[in-house]
């Protein structure tokens, strides 16, 4: 009873692949293609690009070989881990030696297929495949033609008919089909959905000596950006009868073992009559009787697949071989695989268990300390058919310690050395730089030259290994040399060269020029210039190693050039002007000069004589410098002396002091200094503005001496009365004359004037202040008024805190 109905195309998110190795009486399958020999041998590998406008096309040509990340073998032992999205093992779970992965994760729109073509024997009318497989895809959520996708395709090439109940197109895309879950970990914004591992049968029934190719194929979305891959692998079971069907005579029960990864097992007898379990594993206790005959129906999951039939005829014929392997070598206890791969069925048990991986598993690793041999016992799992096979595991240790005495850097001629060490074993060999040393095959080895030595070791055991390197670097002390150019340079365009001439017999020179003035340079040769004047100590060290080094020196010079600088101050007209001289010492150097005073007069001395002018205005003085060791440039230094003639003195307004009251009094201020005198009734007599307190009429001179040194004497009169007082005049003539132009009070005695107001005859306020000056100057708004008399009215606070009105009229005359 075989049934294989028609499946519907499935759409999917991504799968992976892989396929059980199931023992036990079978037909023999096509070469390789469960990828047990851990090659593609007997596949053809392919890549390419996908393109979609409308329709999804994978563009594949055969690419001669698996390509690296597109094409992934990966091992059973030691395993390879979790898929980072999936979270399930990328190994197959079922005991499969070899899977390979179909694709990556980097997008890119590329495309990837594997195809494997076989021939049925003409005499196998009952011939069934089985692969595992797993999925994982972005889903971005384009249109469906443009999602990742994978595609199986099952072929019958003698009749060019595709068996659709085993091709399958998976699309993430739509509603999500049962068994896929939506990865925890998709590492962007765009989800990534899952399928565990899942066995599919390609039922194959009734095509004996046809011409079957299976073709998987992988592709990313059409925007080269998501990405979408698989795992896979085929099925060592090639018949309808499976694990467990031959059984050991001394067995006490039966393990019938069915294809691993579907949805749900059911188990019958011969005839269909009767339900002997629901699980992939179906055990009878007491074993039945030989020739009876059993059967599983397999259903997949939701379709995806052939629903299939399996029969099995259980005999017991079974015979078991312990197979321990071959003897091995551990060396430095490297693990070193021992035992067989395991066979479904049996169960397995090795002694000792020290140093071995696992002592329950048909082929562990092994690394004992010391020599063993270990004792396999194998049996079926119906607890018959035991026997025994040893193996022996030689432990050799090779030390590959590098011991090293002396120093790792030193100088030819020293008297130092470097020397290697090594444990002695049967085989050394010393090599520099990756390149054997002739001869050098004992223990200790003596470095002479600069290099990166190691040692690789082996024995007569068959083990090696290679010390780590060590670096030796052996030089010669370099002889210094200098070629200097000019090496006394005037500071002004000073360029030094220093030329090396260093020489050395071992090792590449490095330099360090430390240059006197705070900087270095580690080229070979030096262009430098310096900033400031002096005597510099320059030292040039030249090294072949850190350990390796000499040094040379030498003394260079910057000369000073002379740079003018002199001090010139306003004069006065026939008074004699003094050029002070500030010009900078150039170490010793004698400094030429040359004055040129603008009024026909020059000199040559470094303090010159005053010059007189007798003409105001302003005049350039020049200094022009060299020094015998600098003649040039010749430094000049031009300023301009102001030259400066006496204003007129004048007579000042008459001031009114109320007796022994103080009264401030002001000198023009276009001085430097001021001299009242007498120094009678002054509270200081120096002062610009000094206050006069007394009782009597003064008559005082003021000398006013300016920076350049002219002297104006001016004239105040100072006149003392009884109180104080406000007057105004009673008439002005603001005619511009010089003479009564203006309208305002005089203050006798006033500390603070209040307001001085002036109304027209209307009762108009037309100006008011609360100072003395400048007063009313007949105009408002700037209207010259015409003649006729104006009312004003003031008031003040004298300065013995009296408050003094007036008011009256003044006449504005034309």
């Amino acid at each position: 009873m075989r049934l294989c109905p028609i499946q519907p195309k499935l759409l999917m998110t991504g799968f992976i692949l892989a396929c059980s190795s199931l023992l036990g009486h079978s037909q023999v399958c096509p070469p390789n293609i469960d990828f047990e020999s851990g090659t593609f041998n007997g596949w053809t590998c392919y890549t390419g690009y996908v393109t979609g406008a409308g329709v999804n096309v994978m563009n594949l040509s055969p690419s001669g070989g698996p390509e690296a990340e597109r094409h992934t073998m990966y091992s059973s032992f030691p395993g390879d881990g979790l898929d980072p999205y999936g979270g399930f093992p990328i190994n197959c779970p079922n005991g499969s030696g070899h899977s390979i992965r179909l694709g990556n994760s980097f997008g890119g729109g590329q495309a990837e297929g594997i195809s494997y073509e076989f021939t049925i024997p003409s005499n196998e009318n009952y011939y069934t495949l089985i692969y595992n497989y797993a999925v994982v895809f972005q889903d971005p959520d384009h249109q469906e033609y443009e999602q990742p996708r994978m595609e199986i395709e099952v072929r019958n090439l003698t009749d060019n008919t595709i068996i659709h109940c085993s091709s399958f197109t998976f699309i993430p895309y739509g509603n999500i089909l049962p068994g896929f879950f939506e990865s925890p970990n998709p590492g962007t914004e765009t989800p990534v959905w899952c399928k565990d591992w899942t066995a599919v049968s390609i039922n194959l029934d009734g095509h004996a000596g046809k011409s079957i190719r299976i073709f998987f194929k992988t592709s990313d979305c059409t925007f080269q950006r998501h990405f979408g891959y698989a795992y896979i692998d085929v099925n060592s079971e090639c018949s309808g009868t499976f694990t467990g069907a031959t059984f050991c005579p001394d067995d006490t029960l039966v393990n019938v073992v069915a294809p691993f990864g579907y949805q749900s097992y059911t188990w019958f007898n011969n005839t269909f009559t009767q339900t002997l379990g629901q699980q992939q594993v179906l055990t009878l206790q007491p074993p039945p009787p030989a020739g009876t005959t059993i059967a599983v129906q397999l259903v997949p999951y939701n379709g995806y697949g052939c629903l299939d039939t399996l029969y099995a005829r259980l005999v017991d014929t079974l015979t078991v071989r312990a197979n321990a392997g071959n003897d091995a070598v551990s060396c430095n206890n490297d693990p070193v695989p021992i035992g067989t791969p395991p066979k479904p069925g049996l169960v397995y048990r090795w002694s000792p268990a020290a140093g071995l991986s696992n002592a329950y598993i048909a082929n562990p690793r092994a690394s004992p300390d010391t020599t063993t041999m270990y004792i396999l016992t194998v049996n079926h799992d119906g607890g018959g058919c035991y026997d025994t096979d040893t193996v022996v595991v030689r432990a050799s240790v090779l030390n590959r310690a590098l011991q090293f005495s002396g120093k790792d850097m030193y100088c030819l001629g020293s008297n130092d050395s470097a020397v290697l060490r090594v444990q002695p074993t049967d085989n050394i060999q010393w090599f520099r730089n990756g390149t054997a040393l002739p001869g050098a095959t004992e223990p200790v080895y003596r470095a002479t030259q600069t290099g990166s030595y190691h040692a690789s070791l082996s024995n007569t055991m068959g083990c090696s290994m290679v010390t780590d390197p060590k670096q030796v670097t052996v030089t010669s002390v370099p002889v210094p040399g200098v070629n200097i150019g000019a090496g006394n340079q005037c500071l002004v365009g000073n360029r030094f060269v220093f030329t090396n001439t260093s020489t050395n017999a071992v090792g590449a020179m490095q330099y360090e020029w430390i240059l006197g003035d705070g900087n270095t340079v580690q080229t070979m040769d030096v262009t430098h210039s310096y900033f400031a004047a002096g005597v510099y100590t320059v030292n040039m060290i030249v090294r072949s190693s850190p350990v390796c080094f000499d040094s040379a020196s030498m003394l260079i010079t910057v000369y000073q050039n002379a740079i003018a600088d002199f001090e010139v101050n306003p004069v006065c007209i026939n008074l004699p002007m003094q050029a002070v001289n500030r010009t900078m010492d150039t170490l010793g150097s004698p400094i030429h000069y040359a004055w040129n005073f603008s009024n026909g007069q020059t000199s040559t001395l470094r303090v010159p004589a005053p010059q007189v002018y007798t003409t105001p205005g302003s005049y350039q003085v020049s200094l022009a410098v060299h020094t015998d060791q600098c003649p040039s440039p010749v430094n000049v230094l031009r300023k301009n002396v102001v030259v400066d003639r006496p204003r007129p003195g004048i007579e000042y307004p008459v001031q009114f002091a109320v007796i022994n009251y103080p009264l401030a009094l002001q000198a023009r201020p276009f001085g430097e200094t001021v001299l009242w005198s007498p120094a009678a009734n002054l509270n200081n007599q120096e002062s610009f503005t000094p206050v006069f307190t007394g009782s009597s009429e003064q008559l005082y001179t003021i000398r006013i001496t300016t920076v350049s040194g002219c002297v104006t004497v001016d004239t105040q009169i100072v006149k003392t009365v009884k109180e104080a007082a406000i007057y105004v005049p009673t008439a002005f003539t603001p005619n511009n004359d010089g003479l009564n132009d203006r309208l305002r009070p005089v203050l006798i005695g006033i500390k603070e004037l209040r307001y001085f107001r002036i109304f027209n005859r209307w009762g108009q306020l037309i100006y008011q202040s609360k100072t003395e000056l400048p007063g009313w100057d007949g105009t408002v708004s700037g209207i010259p008024q015409g003649s006729q008399a104006f009312v004003w009215m003031i008031e003040g606070l004298s300065i013995d805190n009296r408050v003094i009105t007036s008011k009256g009229t003044s006449t504005l005359v034309r």
